[in-house]
């Protein structure tokens, strides 16, 4: 997940910054104080592959965004955006959030998960070295804890996370009490009612608008998209 990569690139580079200036501060800058070009390079590729590094990307605008508002926030954001952008990643959650809190969870066990989603796909080499970086991107976020045995724990879970996952739902078209019933609300450990309580502080930060009235719900997000953005969201629910 390369979270303090990523935390030491968005404390150097504005929010306004284009994807040019983050590859400058990486490659040019080395401000990650990586040893060899070859490992910026690998760097760049890396985090850009992770999480966009692009204002472009509505998915980027928003985590910039909310990055700094709250730094608990910060590693689930980033789990969040990555498993929104890398399917490997992504094919996990379900095994992870399957464990049971303070339950051992063996990488022998992630690596079958793996395994059966990509079948020969991969030599038993990879798939060790996967389920390392998967196991340690689950750790960084707080959903593992361990060194070398992960057992499963709770994440750092705040008003942020909320938003970014109804976000990613809003995104896909989603509206409404569907998007509090989403894969990325189910990421996020608590009951409906405290997740929507958190959704209620954000609001009142101004981080979204949410209405919840007799049991309906009304989730928007001013500025977020531009119009283009929002009609293809529009559409999307149409589809969905």
């Amino acid at each position: 997940m390369m979270l303090d990569d990523l935390r030491g690139l968005f404390a150097h580079v504005p929010v306004q910054g284009a994807r040019e200036d983050y590859a400058h501060a990486i490659l040019t800058e080395n401000i990650l104080g990586k040893p060899t070009k070859k490992s910026r390079e690998l760097a760049l590729r890396h985090l850009t592959t992770l999480y966009g590094l692009d204002a472009q990307l509505p998915l980027f605008r928003a985590l910039r965004r909310l990055w700094p508002v709250d730094v608990a926030a910060q590693p689930v954001l980033a789990l969040t955006a990555a498993l929104a952008r890398d399917p490997l990643l992504r094919g996990t959650q379900a095994f992870v959030l399957a464990q049971q809190p303070g339950v051992l969870a063996p990488r022998e066990d992630l690596e079958r998960c793996l395994a059966d989603a990509h079948p020969d796909r991969f030599s038993p080499a990879s798939l060790k070295s996967f389920a390392q970086n998967v196991n340690g991107s689950w750790t960084a976020a707080g959903f593992l804890q361990g060194h070398s045995r992960k057992t499963r724990s709770i994440p750092t879970v705040t008003a942020v996370n909320v938003v970014f996952c109804l976000f990613l739902g809003h995104l896909e078209g989603l509206s409404g009490q569907r998007l509090f019933t989403s894969t990325w609300m189910n990421l996020l450990p608590g009951s409906s009612g405290e997740l929507e309580a958190l959704a209620n502080s954000a609001f009142h930060r101004g981080l979204l608008v949410f209405l919840n009235a007799g049991g309906v719900k009304e989730v928007r997000f001013p500025d977020y998209l531009t119009p283009e953005e929002e009609q293809m969201c529009q559409e999307a629910s149409h589809v969905i």
